[in-house]
């Protein structure tokens, strides 16, 4: 970003962590919905200047912590079968029913760690008798890259080359998370990165309906706390409106043609989350036109049966109910090193984002 240190200016968080005690005088759970929200909140300290009032609840806003574990499992299965899997590196160490994508490599599966899934093109054209497959994870920010990739696997005449798709969608999430008789959150953050992509439109029939004030964020520190000020003066006057802070990337109407090319070649359907459960039309999948290539259809792998650690709290951790550290394998047989779970291994992985900075 061209001007970075304004929006790392301590001065201005100061200020803000000053107004929000000003106006604060109830207590208020206010989820982050993204990953990078949570460890912006944890590595700058942002969690500890709060007032007592203000409890931010992490949300499952990490798309790798998300992918069913089914699917690791079928991507691993393939591998076996001699297919050259490609991938973002934040899924290699993800763990499946027992090993990793990494872990599959060492066993002597062809796995390729790639930066964009056009590289993964290239590989298909460079070996056409070998089966390449990418694995298409992530939230509205990554479909549209996916999608230009089928396009342009469709333009070349491509016969090798599928997607492995799990993309899940932000606004059935958020519901699913306020329809819980159990919930507690008076607030959301937005994902600014997931509304330069979709814009605001699906977030105002939730803030009405539930009564809940969403404020689009920026991840750094001073993007953060004014968007916390700003969830914090709606709770306060009882508004619950839908207000962008990101207003330097995010526009009403999101990015118009990265939406189309994304509706050409995926549609809305059921989704499995890791440790949340199915969840209805939470997921984006591939278009009839377009299932030459998708994995699931051209590969005829059914995973029914996968285990889970039953010491891992990740699935509460995922929802919001429990904190990293009140796991009790946290720090323990837990650690980046050795993740029993896909929080503690990712990026975005708010285990992660707690074990690196607390």
């Amino acid at each position: 970003m061209k001007y970075l240190s304004e929006y790392r200016n301590p001065e201005l968080v100061k200020h803000y962590i000053s107004e929000i005690n000003k106006i604060v005088t109830k207590p208020w759970n206010i989820m982050e919905i993204c990953g990078g929200q949570t460890h912006s909140l944890v590595k700058n300290g942002l969690l500890d200047l709060l007032p007592k009032e203000v409890t931010m609840i992490h949300g499952p806003g990490c798309p790798v912590c998300v992918t069913p574990i089914s699917l690791i499992d079928k991507a691993i299965e393939l591998m076996k079968q001699g297919v050259i899997m490609c991938s973002f590196g934040d899924m290699i160490r993800v763990p499946g029913s027992s090993i990793s994508l990494l872990q599959a490599k060492a066993e002597g599966g062809d796995l390729r760690i790639l930066y964009s899934p056009l590289e993964a093109i290239n590989i298909a054209a460079k070996n056409p008798d070998r089966e390449v497959v990418f694995f298409a994870v992530g939230f509205e920010t990554t479909a549209p890259s996916n999608a230009l990739a089928v396009v342009h696997a469709q333009k070349l005449g491509l016969t090798n080359f599928t997607l492995l798709v799990s993309h899940v969608l932000v606004p059935p999430a958020m519901e699913a998370i306020l329809s819980d008789e159990f919930c507690t959150i008076d607030a959301f953050l937005g994902a600014g990165h997931v509304c330069t992509i979709v814009g605001l439109e699906e977030y105002y029939p939730i803030a009405k309906k539930y009564k809940i004030p969403i404020v689009v964020s920026g991840f750094e520190p001073a993007d953060m706390v004014q968007a916390i000020y700003h969830a914090v003066l709606q709770l306060e006057n009882e508004k619950y409106e839908v207000e962008n802070q990101y207003k330097r990337l995010v526009k009403e109407e999101g990015n118009v043609k990265a939406k189309e090319i994304v509706n050409q070649v995926f549609e809305i359907g059921t989704q499995e989350w890791r440790g949340v459960g199915k969840i209805e039309d939470s997921g984006l999948v591939m278009r009839k036109c377009y299932e030459i290539y998708d994995a699931n259809v051209k590969f005829s792998i059914k995973i029914t049966d996968y285990k889970t650690d039953k010491n891992c709290i990740a699935g509460e951790i995922l929802r919001g109910k429990k904190k990293p550290h009140e796991c009790p394998e946290f720090g323990k047989k837990c650690n980046p090193s050795n993740p029993l779970g896909a929080p503690m291994v990712s990026s975005e992985g708010a285990c992660a984002a707690y074990f690196n900075y607390l």
